[in-house]
């Protein structure tokens, strides 16, 4: 069809739809098409030009289809298709990356047909501007709101359009929109509702003019400055390509009415600033804005600064004058932190302290403006939530930016900014990646897991972040939980003893340490038993096992699951989170209760019993997991004890909700005060009010030698060698090795879940060393073959690296896409690498996986668990230059109908037992029962004297003796007592420990 055509059929649509815009201005250029949906452009994606969809799961891309309509608003067809999002979804129309970018830089903007539903959901328009393709470019967006019924022209400028801030495919580019090379758009449709949609007529309309290439600016939203002292705005003009301006920029600018008095707190300016035609792009003018001191101690006042400009787009915001609070007793950080909590707390309002108590996610308040709008007081970044680019410095930035907003509020109470840095600062590109709890549990080495908690904690502080949602204290009872390598292990002792990570977070018990820029708040989580629930009592979506329920005695709980608190709290440890988990005591009377709502263990036990004075901080969204509307919620979940809520999204619902519970009684303002308080008390700890911004002295270390060697070092010490024929370990550099396998050379599958994203990510997705390259860097001589495929004749040894691909969460839970089998073409190389040669298999996984039926064909047999970065720490081992000390931190089973399966248990023949773990570049010593028993009097001796070095030492030899004699083939009669003598060994009972041992000893 001919654009006269085109225009012809708008213009009668025009007399049809009261809607429509077809007015075009003198000298104004004809609309260029993008999409007239009648066939011209395919279903297809990148390389080749088309329109194609996408989602967060396999269920949220919508369906499309150009289906005739009468009704059209341009030509025959339309385009139309169908929805129902849980996560997120839309479509895109991506230009042919193998043609030439399109120059849109002529047009004031892009407009399009929508079939309005008025369902009042937000539309989101993304178009795509510079880099390789549709797929590698730069992300602008802008939205509109459905509210309208029928077919309506919708119009956005480009001049609307804002750089995403929350996902950049590349990392972003230039930060400008050029326009000039443009690579389609994208639209988001809303999720949660299901329904259908009609689109037609993409195309460019209008001319362009000065305000889409020129902006004004300035350096900051908020200008914090001490009373008396002058603040200086500085206002920016730039141009896109940072070309002179065309035509002149004038900004009007004069003060405002804001809390300050004009002429009492400030004195009044006004003016225009005028930038003139041939100014060059990044031009600064400064507006100064007087204040004037008094005598009295007073909160900040602001002073808006009114902009208007003439010829350039203008600033997104009105910046704010903000006269820094003086004089008030919470200033005077000479003063104990309890008289600087009472002081403070006794000045602000009830929506101030409602603010302190909710967290909101970065991507959910953009810009930051409702920090200071709800007087917010923490951030967050779920896993993956990062800036762009994700550096430190831009972590750093982007976090003083919000903290900047939070000084826009009377008081100055500065954010807490929190991280789920879980196996070292795992959501920042190039950081130090540490093997998860389970690789930790297995080094048995405390010093190490501080040493491992102190390096997450000077990299997560040096990029302004202070708190961190770790660790994870659950005791995993059930290998089949998706989040089972979240734990250090099966044995409440064994995670009681990892727990030295939080002094290596927090640094000395007594909260000292906080305040340097190397140490982070810590979190103890998730309380409490959430490694006991049933498996298949979980009602969250598809998960098996994951935010079920625990059903214990009353004994069951205080000795399996609430014991690491006990020492948590007794370590000072900041802050907790409960457990999306239910638990269901016998006896009680309650029944199954959501941890979010049992006031009995979070008010009564925790804080009641054990004396924990931080506070609570709530798991994601789980306040909505709660019976009853959202009040009812509220009120349940605060008055249980979570004192701050993570409410990412619904940050707005919940600071209103918690004041209006509060002004009807329903909420009493003492339990508000006691929240409020612990909140402040850790801020005031963490010296935040004295420097709420990035200390970034420490960023260099980030992903350094220094910290690598520490992640090398536990990756080596995690490394469980099972079984050992022949001595086949240690390589030596003379043999001939054969790699194969699907996470011999991945490192994505090596660092797992939360690690980049919330789920990971198979593939070269962090800077590190892989199993592989760790092989070849110790200088063997290696073959590699992922599939086995490659000849294996000539090699003297195969090492076969396999397991698990990452996820996180209930996401990973066996039953729910997942089981504890190797996969086929992981049993393949097994199988061709082993039956060539004596071979090696190394197992990469977050849990036990089940290869009994394989095991008599395998010489060797390594659990290397999720090592982290450090592939070079797993190839010490192999190579010897460091022993194998591992030891399992769970129990490794024969067979999924075993599971759960435990230390302890009645019924208990694994495949190899808890504690289990083979040594090399050891001499095993000599001797039999009599050896044992002279090793349990000397070890009940070393108990008695409260000798720890000594009494481990004798257990340990007693241990090696009973593996020596097992040789590999462990029966049900010596795996009990073997796992009950590592149980004890943990306690410090060295002489029942020998005892056990010799025990199984016998039966071996």
């Amino acid at each position: 069809m001919r654009r006269t055509a085109l225009l012809a059929s708008a213009a009668l649509l025009a007399g049809l739809l009261p809607w429509a815009a077809t007015a075009r201005a003198a000298g104004e250029p004809a609309p260029v098409p993008v999409d007239r949906f009648e066939g011209e452009v395919p279903f297809a994606a990148q390389p080749a030009e088309g329109i194609f969809t996408w989602g967060g799961d396999a269920d949220d891309p919508p369906t499309l289809r150009l289906a005739d309509r009468a009704d059209a608003p341009e030509g025959g067809k339309v385009l139309t298709g169908g929805y129902d999002i849980s996560g997120y979804g839309g479509f895109t129309h991506d230009y042919a990356a193998t043609a030439p970018a399109h120059d849109w830089s002529a047009h004031q903007g892009i407009r399009f047909w929508w079939e309005g539903r008025n369902n009042g959901k937000k539309i989101t328009f993304e178009i795509k501007d510079g880099g390789a393709h549709g797929e590698a470019s730069e992300l602008w967006t802008a939205s509109f709101t459905d509210d309208f019924t029928g077919w309506k022209q919708i119009q956005l400028p480009f001049t609307d359009f804002a750089y995403r801030t929350d996902h950049q495919p590349v990392g972003g580019i230039d930060h400008v929109l050029g326009l000039k090379e443009m690579w389609g758009y994208a639209v988001t449709l809303p999720a949660g509702l299901k329904g259908d949609f009609a689109m037609d007529g993409v195309e460019l309309y209008g001319r362009a003019d000065q305000a889409l290439r020129a902006s004004v600016t300035t350096d900051a939203p908020v200008v914090p400055v001490r009373e008396g002292g002058t603040a200086r705005v500085k206002v920016t003009v730039a141009t896109t390509g940072e070309q002179p301006l065309t035509e002149p920029v004038t900004v009007t600018y004069a003060t405002a009415d804001g809390t300050a008095a004009s002429g009492t707190d400030y004195t009044p300016v006004s003016g225009t600033l005028t930038f003139p035609a041939g100014t060059a792009s990044g031009t600064v003018r400064t507006v100064a804005v007087p204040t004037r001191r008094d005598k009295a101690a007073e909160p900040a006042e602001t002073v808006p600064l009114r902009l208007t400009v003439t010829g350039a787009k203008a600033p997104a915001e009105t910046p704010q004058v903000v006269i820094d609070a003086h004089g008030l007793p919470y200033l005077n950080a000479a003063l104990p932190v309890r008289k600087r909590v009472a002081d403070l707390l006794g000045r602000m309002s009830l929506a101030e302290k409602a603010g302190q108590m909710t967290q909101a996610e970065r991507g959910a308040v953009g810009q930051g403006a409702d920090i200071a709008g709800y007087a917010l007081g923490s951030l967050l970044s779920g896993g993956g939530s990062t800036p762009t680019p994700n550096t430190p410095e831009a972590w750093a930035k982007m976090i003083d930016a919000f903290q900047l907003r939070a000084q826009a509020t009377r008081f100055q109470i500065p954010l807490i900014y929190g991280v789920d840095a879980v196996h070292g600062h795992n959501n920042l590109s190039g950081a130090t990646v540490m093997p998860h709890n389970i690789g930790i549990g297995a080094t048995r080495d405390p010093r190490l897991a501080r040493r491992t908690g102190a390096v997450t904690a000077a990299e997560v502080r040096a990029t302004g972040v202070p708190w961190d949602f770790a660790p994870c204290l659950c005791v995993s009872r059930d290998e089949r939980w998706g989040r089972s390598y979240e734990s250090f292990g099966e044995d409440p002792a064994l995670v009681d003893s990892m727990e030295t990570v939080i002094q290596g977070l927090q640094g000395r018990a007594d909260g000292r340490d906080l305040r340097r820029p190397d140490k982070v708040l810590a979190t103890a989580k998730h309380f409490v038993a959430d490694g006991g629930t049933a498996y298949g009592s979980s009602t969250t979506g598809t998960y098996t096992i994951d935010q079920g329920v625990t059903t214990v005695t009353r004994e069951q709980l205080e000795d399996l699951h609430l014991a690491p608190y006990r020492t948590a709290v007794e370590r000072g440890v900041g802050t907790v989170m409960p457990s999306y988990s239910s638990l269901d005591i016998a006896g009680d009377g309650k029944g199954a209760v959501k941890m979010h709502a049992r006031g009995d263990m979070i008010n009564g036990v925790l804080k009641g019993r054990m004396g924990f004075d931080g506070f609570v901080i709530s798991d994601w969204n789980a306040v909505d997991q709660l019976p009853g509307d959202f009040a009812a919620r509220v009120r349940a979940s605060v008055g249980a004890g979570v004192d701050m809520m993570m409410v990412p999204y619904t940050y707005k619902e919940f600071s209103t909700t918690l004041a209006d519970e509060v002004r009807a009684g329903r909420i009493s303002e003492r339990r508000i005060d006691d929240a409020v308080s612990r909140i402040l008390t850790e801020k005031f700890r963490l010296g935040l009010f004295e420097h709420p911004y990035a200390d970034t002295s420490g960023a260099a270390r980030i992903g350094s030698p220094e910290h690598r060697a520490v992640a090398r070092q536990a990756a080596a010490a995690s490394q469980v060698l099972l079984k050992n024929s022949g001595g086949l370990l240690p390589l030596r550099k003379s043999q001939k090795v054969y790699v194969a396998g699907s996470n011999a050379a991945d490192i994505g599958n090596q660092t797992g879940g939360w690690t980049l994203t919330w789920q990971g990510a198979s593939g070269n997705t962090v800077p590190g060393t892989t199993i592989l390259e760790g092989l070849r860097k110790a200088g063997g001589d290696i073959t590699y073959s992922k599939d086995a495929s490659a000849p294996t004749a000539g090699h003297d040894v195969g090492v076969v690296v396999v397991g698990e691909t990452p996820y996180a969460e209930g996401v990973g839970d066996v039953g729910n896409g997942h089981d504890l089998k190797l996969s086929a073409a992981d049993r393949a190389a097994v199988d061709r690498v082993c039956a060539a040669m004596k071979c090696a298999v190394l197992i990469v996984s977050g849990r036990p996986q089940l290869v009994g039926d394989r095991l008599d064909a395998i010489d060797a047999l390594v659990a290397s668990w999720l090592p982290g970065t450090e592939g070079d720490g797993v190839a010490d081992v192999l190579y010897g230059r460091r022993p194998f000390t591992g030891q399992l931190p769970v129990t490794w089973p024969k067979s999924e109908a075993q599971l759960p399966i435990n230390v302890g248990d009645a019924a208990y023949d694994p495949q190899f037992p808890y504690g289990w773990g083979l040594t090399t570049l050891t001499q095993v010593p000599k001797g039999g029962t009599a050896t044992l028993h002279d090793l349990a009097a000397r070890a009940a001796a070393a108990e008695r004297r409260g000798d720890e070095r000594t009494g481990r030492a004798l257990v340990t030899k007693a241990r090696l003796l009973v593996q020596q004699k097992a040789d590999g083939h462990v029966t049900q009669a010596v795996a009990a007592p073997f796992a009950d003598a590592d149980h004890l060994l943990l306690t410090g009972r060295y002489g029942k420990a020998v005892q056990k041992l010799a025990q199984a000893y016998r039966a071996a």
